[in-house]
């Protein structure tokens, strides 16, 4: 994969996961600022309601002091799974993903992560050998 001409390697997958347990503007993930990283891709984000009472949810990405609104007041059915995205979300280091709930404890939020780097092996996992 080729963003902005830099040849990408994986360097790692997770999944972000939150419980929602207050209203607060909550951070699900930020891309590693490391300097071998250079982005990441959020293959999917899953918000789950599990109290039995319909809410909504607020997404958020953050650059600096820039904030953009991804999904405002999104409607989550009692005891449903909605996927947010329909494709890849892409993110630069350094930026960061937020999420809120209108009611706290009712919501569970997961999303799938690609991290990317410009090399194959970084500094930051020969840190870790």
């Amino acid at each position: 994969m080729l963003i902005t001409s830099i040849p990408q390697y994986i360097q790692g997958v997770t999944n972000a996961k939150l419980d929602l347990s207050t209203t607060d503007l909550t951070t699900l993930f930020t891309v590693p600022s490391d300097a071998d990283f250079n982005a990441a891709i959020v293959n999917s984000i899953l918000v789950s309601e599990d109290s039995g009472n319909a809410d909504t949810i607020t997404a958020t990405l953050t650059n600096g002091s820039d904030v953009f609104s991804l999904f405002k007041v999104k409607a989550v059915g009692a005891n449903t799974t909605i996927e947010l995205l329909t494709n890849d979300l892409i993110l630069q280091s350094g930026e960061i993903l937020k999420v809120q709930a209108a009611t706290a404890n009712r919501l569970h939020v997961v999303a799938s992560i690609q991290e990317l780097s410009k090399t194959r092996v970084t500094t930051s996992a020969l840190s870790r050998i």
